[in-house]
């Protein structure tokens, strides 16, 4: 492969992280209030989903598989993370 063609594919690829990027900016977000700070943060839907089903495990005590989701979602967002649940 020539230099133009490796040029072009890289240019390629980098316009498909671009609107990787710009898909993911653009799903909608839901704000989230972390009940004793009173702080909020913007959540996509699966984030969403994923911080009520910790709350939800919570209430039935259900700390092993609570401790996982928990653990997911750290790593899914740090900052909902710290801002809701740490």
């Amino acid at each position: 492969m020539n230099d133009i063609n490796k040029m072009k594919a890289m240019s390629k690829d980098f316009e498909n992280l671009l609107n990787e990027d710009y898909k993911e900016t653009m799903k909608p977000k839901i704000k989230t209030t972390n009940p004793f700070s009173g702080q909020s943060i913007l959540l996509t839907e699966d984030e969403h989903k994923l911080y009520n089903s910790i709350k939800e495990l919570e209430e039935q005590e259900q700390y092993e598989p609570m401790q996982k989701a928990i653990d997911k979602f750290s790593r899914l967002n740090p900052k909902a993370y710290r801002v809701l649940v740490d």
